[in-house]
């Protein structure tokens, strides 16, 4: 269904890096780690991942979208969603899609594994068990190229601090001098940090790459059931 929605607010998270406020004229019924589709054209329909969650979104949706210079694919639709917010216009989206939505009634531990913006998946689904008060075990692992592209780092910090159940584990790949979490790429962080993955619900957001070399990894290396782990690139690899 398409559903038209004014923009409410663009505003830089990181370099590059831009956090999207939508009002939908209707309300959007979404599961946390769902993702819409924001409409270019009739055969062009972008998808990104829901940021906000489903029970605390107040009727907005949020989007985190990565416009680095080389991706015209998302700078496009940010200019779009800029170009309506200046002329009080309205872009058109289609929602919900995608089945690695959070499943609430497992009682296995989560781990949450995100790339880059797709921080904006597991922060929804992040949020949500918190607001559902699940209490099962919760580990973050977030990666990025450095430290400033880990824009909401010290927001997870701190519910990792008020919530004795989660676990957050920043990972870059070029790090300053000050620099005092863990280093390199975040797959392997989550490879030396278990020695089995077999309890674990895994829920993963990043490149296609990433997602199917985390599936690859943890079922052959790590006793992974291939069935608890979700990922949206899973349909497309």
């Amino acid at each position: 269904m398409t559903i038209k929605c004014k923009v409410k607010s663009i505003e830089p998270l990181a370099c590059n890096t831009y956090q999207i406020l939508l009002h939908p004229e209707t309300p959007v019924t979404f599961k946390a780690g769902q993702y819409l589709m924001v409409v270019m054209g009739e055969k062009d329909k972008r998808p990104f991942s829901i940021a906000s969650s489903p029970c605390r979104h107040e009727g907005e949706l949020e989007l985190h979208i990565g416009a680095a210079e080389h991706n015209a694919y998302a700078i496009e639709v940010v200019e779009s969603m800029q170009k309506a917010l200046e002329q009080n216009g309205e872009i058109e989206i289609e929602a919900p899609f995608g089945d690695a939505w959070v499943r609430e009634d497992s009682a296995r531990p989560l781990l949450l594994i995100a790339g880059g913006t797709g921080f904006s998946y597991v922060r929804s689904i992040l949020d949500h068990c918190i607001a559902q008060s699940i209490n099962e075990p919760i580990y973050l692992y977030w990666g990025a190229k450095d430290a400033c592209q880990l824009y909401a780092h010290q927001e997870i910090e701190d519910i990792a601090q008020k919530h004795s159940h989660v676990q957050f584990v920043p990972v870059i790949e070029q790090a300053s001098s000050d620099w005092k979490g863990k280093v390199g790429n975040v797959l392997q962080a989550v490879a030396d940090d278990f020695a089995s993955l077999e309890s674990f619900d895994i829920y993963i957001a990043g490149r296609f790459e990433m997602a199917g070399a985390a599936r690859e990894q943890f079922t052959q290396n790590k006793s992974a059931h291939s069935e608890y782990m979700y990922s949206d690139a899973f349909a497309f690899i």
